[in-house]
């Protein structure tokens, strides 16, 4: 199945409100533990492609050691991520901007760890966006970044649709099925990932649905050896 690209910005209220509204809660959990057993425990970290913050809230609460800089491009999401934050109580751990992941304005090494959940397929070049993710993290920074993974043929991103969004809206149905269609390959993925210049990941298929790139932590990279 050919890649066919979605709006890179999911930028108006209804689109916020139902990507808000899909129930993300059993990935969100698995992808913040995901995270703790590759070995981040504290440290500033930063969420790239933040949506509307859930699973920020998931990761402060899990690791109080954590700081962590969440950012988006789509100025609704972040309005819904500002309330789900402040009913958290996590103003303080929780710092959101709006900001464009292809051009970071951050300093090179400033960050722990990078974290990224479903943004890549909305990048038309992803490579952007993994080069950036390289310049602000750290040497030895963790990273994880998961995606979903486009599908052989229309008829097996149908199934993976009637599998995981019956319960949806036709809207929420749809908007599914279009970031199936925009995803990467593992093979894509991974040449992106080359040209961006992380040679030292793993990059796995993870579910029926997703790809996982993963680096540890250096400490922890160092007693693996």
């Amino acid at each position: 199945m050919e890649r066919v690209l979605e709006p890179e910005v999911m930028d108006t209220a209804e689109e916020a409100a139902d990507y808000d509204a899909m129930d993300f809660a059993e990935v969100n959990a698995a992808f913040v533990e995901a995270i703790v057993a590759l070995g981040v425990r504290s440290g500033r970290l930063l969420d790239v492609g933040t949506g509307p913050a859930r699973i920020p809230i998931l990761l402060a609460k899990r690791l109080p050691e954590v700081q962590i800089v969440a950012i988006d491009l789509a100025a609704e999401m972040l309005k819904l991520a500002a309330r789900h934050i402040a009913v958290a109580g996590l103003e303080s751990r929780i710092e959101l901007h709006l900001m464009d992941a292809k051009h970071l304005p951050f300093p090179p090494a400033s960050f722990d760890a990078v974290i990224s959940n479903s943004i890549v397929h909305h990048i038309p070049h992803p490579v952007m966006v993994l080069r950036e993710i390289r310049r602000v993290a750290k040497p030895g920074a963790a990273l994880f970044i998961r995606d979903l993974l486009r599908p052989e043929t229309p008829e097996a991103a149908d199934a993976l649709v009637a599998r995981y969004a019956a319960n949806d809206s036709p809207r929420q149905q749809k908007l599914f099925r279009a970031s199936l269609g925009a995803a990467l390959t593992r093979e894509e993925i991974i040449a992106a990932a080359q040209e961006a210049g992380l040679t030292d990941v793993t990059i796995t298929q993870t579910s029926d649905r997703h790809w996982t790139l993963t680096r540890p932590p250096r400490q922890q990279q160092a007693s693996q050896t």
